[in-house]
């Protein structure tokens, strides 16, 4: 007896016709402008709707507000880098479980393209042009997923 699944399923990654909203904070905006090139440059053949938020604890929202104007998905971008207060911790935290609620109350992928680092050094090195950069991570997945759920719904 083989323990192989009978099928399996793995989004293509093919935006074509897909509507995709990108949000990116433009708090760190060294960094979350580098997210968004990388995110950009994945994102040729799709119908895409850039909005710019303050900082990264706003993304939940718009990102929602971006799924009730028809996204099929959605790469919410920013950078939260460790300071002297407790700040990090919470804005880490909240906008993580936001867009989880988000995703999982619409239906719809949001992709995590948002940076936590305890140094600013490490979340430069993932904005960079080229492989690594997390931009362009986030925006491969939420088109990956939204191609699989449409699958899996079909």
């Amino acid at each position: 007896m083989s323990d192989a699944p009978d099928s399996e399923l793995l989004g293509d990654f093919d935006a074509a016709g897909l509507k995709v909203g990108v949000a990116a904070a433009t708090f760190n905006s060294e960094i979350t402008d580098g997210l968004l090139s990388g995110a950009l440059s994945v994102l040729d053949d799709a119908d895409v709707t850039v909005v710019r938020v303050p900082g990264s604890f706003e993304l939940p929202l718009v990102a929602r507000t971006l799924i009730e104007a028809g996204c099929d998905a959605v790469v919410a971008l920013g950078a939260v880098v460790l300071g002297e207060t407790d700040h990090y911790e919470h804005i880490a935290r909240e906008t993580a479980r936001g867009l989880q609620d988000v995703m999982l109350a619409t239906g719809v992928p949001v992709a995590f393209g948002v940076l936590t680092v305890r140094d600013v050094e490490h979340a430069r090195l993932r904005s960079l042009p080229g492989p690594g950069n997390k931009g362009t991570e986030a925006a491969e997945a939420a088109v990956r997923t939204a191609r699989l759920l449409a699958s899996l719904r079909a």
